[in-house]
């Protein structure tokens, strides 16, 4: 079926994706390639730069007012997105020539191992680092910058930015889960952060995708348009929730895209 002819379903599946961005800062991104795949029989290569679009408009729109909240750390932002956007041409290239079913595979190990965490862990959890590399300190808005802390954020963001352009996925089902590990940060902070480091990597990955010829405009509007709806719609349950709801929340939507993942893969095999 030509992309053209699934404007419809697009915009519903576009505004599932916006609203799984608004209440996890991840998880939209990751919901996206399987939606377009399994719903509507896209092709991988043809899904992701699309998703890519969707997940990167609603997250310049979500960063920008969690940025008039205040509660976006921009400084870690900047290191995760620039090391994200250094990384997700490279995710573009090797999306072009490693095996979709190796790579679907190693994506659905991760996501579950991540839902597992994300289920099992509090705001408090024993499975977050006892001296996290990133603090806040208390009664203070901004991380303390250490040589650690720099580390952890340019390993964080350089997967995040491989996978976004490997899957579209933006990256922030890598991110969410990193720096709840390896911060003090309240959950909505950690969330914020993540949507501003999706906008920026998906610049990146956007443009390796446009370059390359994988990107196709007209397909990702409706798409695009939906998620930004679905973005503004989920923003106002959002803040009704509370934090574990969101946290178990985010484990669902894991366990759904890894599930959708491998039943396609095996299906291929």
């Amino acid at each position: 079926m030509s992309p053209l002819a699934d404007w419809g379903p697009l915009g519903g599946l576009g505004l599932v994706v916006g609203a799984v961005l608004a209440l996890t800062g991840a998880g939209g991104g990751a919901l996206a390639v399987p939606l377009l795949v399994l719903v509507l029989g896209w092709s991988i290569h043809l899904a992701a730069p699309v998703a890519l679009v969707a997940v990167g408009l609603s997250a310049w729109l979500g960063a920008a007012f969690a940025l008039r909240e205040g509660i976006v750390r921009y400084r870690a932002a900047m290191v995760l997105g620039a090391a994200g956007m250094a990384a997700a041409p490279l995710g573009v290239w090797l999306a072009q020539r490693l095996p979709q079913g190796v790579l679907l595979l190693a994506f659905v190990a991760f996501m579950l191992f991540t839902a597992r965490r994300m289920w099992r862990d509090g705001p408090a959890a024993a499975g977050r680092d006892k001296a996290p590399a990133c603090v806040r300190p208390e009664g203070e808005q901004r991380l303390h910058w250490t040589r650690p802390c720099l580390w952890v954020m340019l390993r964080v963001g350089a997967l995040a930015g491989v996978l976004s352009g490997l899957l579209g996925i933006g990256g922030g089902f890598v991110i969410v889960p990193a720096l709840d590990r390896h911060s003090n940060l309240d959950l909505r902070s950690i969330q914020a952060t993540s949507l501003a480091v999706i906008a920026l990597v998906s610049v990146s990955g956007l443009t390796a995708a446009w370059w390359s010829g994988q990107l196709q405009p007209v397909a990702a509007a409706p798409f695009a348009v939906g998620a930004v709806v679905g973005l503004l719609m989920g923003r106002r349950w959002a803040m009704r929730l509370s934090t574990r709801a969101l946290r178990r929340g985010f484990a669902v939507v894991a366990v759904v895209v890894a599930v959708m993942l491998l039943l396609r893969t095996l299906s291929h095999l």
